[in-house]
């Protein structure tokens, strides 16, 4: 007799997005078991002997799993479609046929390091907060923050009524009227970076991700995207505060 399993779980590992976004999905009705809606979390199902489908597509289960690194450019959303029309992330896979879903996500006006898989347990554990998966930025920021003012942002500041966990920050280069830092951190707050210097009075104006965990763009052209190796994936969860750009 097959084995049961939790209907999000499989939804992730079928490719169709990260453990967490597939909970979404079944929250917004959009999945079937056998013909029957189901919205809530924890339903198991028999793949072997049910017919789940999405938005009345049939989910079935691959063994190919890839995995990108995408350079992304300003001006692209890190969805899979955009009512308003905006150019997506994976218009930019030239040449790949899979469906693949970005791992969290950058903002319209961040360009950087994105990760793209169908691997819905990969996705899951790189955003999930017990890994403490890093992410290095480089950010242009107005004005010329002190050293005692960014030692703010590493021991922790208040965000919308929550500490931050402790960052490393590293300066680049000054120039008249704007700094350059380097930024590590493992939370993924939305627009945190942004917030984090704009709270203390040095607002970002240019803002780029370079790596996860080790896992660097390595001179990888904006728009452009390259094949992860399996070194490669294991180089995202290393720990250890990452001290080259390697952009």
């Amino acid at each position: 007799m097959s084995e049961t399993v939790r209907l999000q779980k499989y939804l992730a590992g079928c490719g169709i997005a990260s453990r967490r976004k597939a909970e979404e999905i079944i929250t917004q009705g959009r999945i079937t078991v056998d013909g029957e809606v189901v919205t809530a979390m924890g339903v198991q199902i028999n793949p072997d002997r049910q017919k789940i489908c999405l938005d009345g597509k049939v989910v079935t289960p691959h063994d190919d799993l890839l995995y990108v690194l995408l350079n992304k450019p300003q001006g692209y959303v890190t969805t899979l479609s955009d009512p308003q029309g905006r150019p997506i992330v994976t218009s930019l896979l030239h040449g790949i046929n899979t469906r693949l879903f970005p791992v969290g996500r950058l903002d319209l006006d961040t360009e950087g390091a994105l990760i793209l898989t169908n691997d819905g347990d990969l996705a899951q554990k790189i955003q999930h907060p017990s890994h403490e998966v890093t992410k290095t930025y480089e950010a242009q920021v107005l004005g010329l923050p002190s050293e005692k003012i960014l030692q703010k942002l590493e021991q922790g500041i208040l965000l919308e009524g929550k500490k931050t966990a402790p960052a490393k920050v590293m300066i680049i280069t000054r120039q008249t009227g704007t700094t350059t830092l380097r930024i590590t951190i493992h939370e993924g707050r939305k627009r945190q970076v942004r917030k984090m210097f704009q709270a203390i009075g040095h607002p970002v104006f240019h803002l780029k991700r370079i790596a996860y965990g080790h896992l660097f763009l390595q001179g990888l052209l904006t728009g452009k995207y390259r094949i992860l190796t399996p070194e490669d994936l294991k180089k995202i969860f290393i720990k250890k505060i990452p001290l080259q750009s390697n952009k």
